[in-house]
């Protein structure tokens, strides 16, 4: 397309390697079909808005912004530089419509988020910014652009208050906003996989995003570790392991926020295979401002998407029973002779 461009080296906020500046892209060019189903069964549930609502009347926008930085530094030219320089190529590689506030926290555990209602921020764990590298950096700060541009902030911070209250027992957390919480978990691991993508596309180039999950999930440099090893790992753990074993995984999935990394990098793997991403740095992709597709697509494709993790899921129970059941059988037979 016309309106897209090629940054090259020795312009403004460049590196070695061209990036596609995607001009005017539309969220939904990068959103997973099952974000969009499981944001749209959330809005269906009883007494959803209620008690968003009142959430968002108790505690309100100024405290809660107020809360999430008062330990933390705001990112500009001469306060974490090197993270500024590299966050304004990521606002211009997804062509981002507003520059949202950078904050870097200090704390070891390796994470980011983006939070927020009405004024979305970013907030980079400085355990974060000492372990990756630049590009490294770039995708996640592109990952959490990605919830903000696609309006996930006010759920994901309602789902963050939510868990704290409830860790901490409080009364406002009764049964209704309980199981809210549970279909809030569950589509926010679904909006993860939204903006692994769109990191992805902040970076363009699979094996960065693929090398920073494998560093997330286990920490440790790239001289000490191989990703070719842990995407490895990434299909065993999708494929094998009998009927308890595959029970086990979505049972320590249920309370979790994030999907597991391994799964997260089998999941991009078939994005980039489907052709999708290399379509999108083509230029073909939404822009924001053309008409949204008609509602009935979306269910379709999203219902497929869980028809089609569904059925994965069948096949390996089903091979798994099978595997088991001869296991048994040869055992019984052996006991009998």
């Amino acid at each position: 397309m016309a309106d897209d461009q090629d940054r090259t080296e020795g312009e403004p906020g460049g590196d070695a390697r061209a990036h596609r500046i995607l001009t005017d892209i539309a969220p939904r060019s990068w959103e997973h079909p099952a974000d969009r189903a499981a944001l749209e069964a959330l809005r269906k549930l009883p007494l959803f808005d209620e008690i968003l609502k009142k959430l968002f009347g108790f505690f309100g926008e100024k405290p809660i912004r107020l809360a999430f930085q008062a330990n933390a530094v705001r990112v500009s030219p001469s306060q974490f530089g090197r993270v500024h320089a590299l966050y304004q190529d990521v606002l211009k590689t997804l062509d981002a419509p507003a520059h949202y506030p950078l904050f870097v926290s200090q704390t070891p555990i390796v994470n980011a988020g983006a939070y927020g209602m009405d004024q979305p921020f970013i907030i980079l764990n400085s355990g974060t910014v000492n372990l990756l590298d630049d590009e490294e950096l770039s995708y996640i700060m592109g990952h959490e652009l990605g919830h903000i541009m696609s309006d996930h902030v006010l759920y994901k911070t309602m789902m963050v208050l939510l868990v704290n209250l409830a860790n901490m027992g409080f009364p406002i957390v009764g049964l209704a906003a309980r199981a809210i919480l549970v279909a809030l978990l569950e589509w926010h691991r679904k909006s993860e996989l939204s903006c692994d993508r769109a990191g992805l596309l902040a970076v363009q180039d699979p094996d960065v995003v693929m090398r920073t999950m494998l560093k997330m999930a286990g920490g440790g440099s790239s001289d000490e570790t191989s990703l070719q090893e842990f995407i490895v790992q990434a299909e065993e753990y999708r494929t094998t392991g009998d009927v308890a074993d595959h029970v086990f995984k979505i049972l320590n999935l249920m309370g979790t926020t994030h999907p597991f990394y391994v799964l997260r990098v089998s999941e991009l793997r078939e994005w980039i295979e489907s052709g999708a991403y290399d379509r999108i740095l083509r230029g073909e992709y939404t822009r924001r401002g053309e008409p949204n597709r008609p509602y009935q697509e979306d269910l379709r494709e999203a219902a497929q998407a869980y028809a089609e993790g569904a059925k994965d899921f069948l096949n390996q129970m089903t091979d798994a029973a099978k595997r088991m059941g001869e296991d048994f059988m040869g055992g019984f037979r052996r006991s009998g002779t």
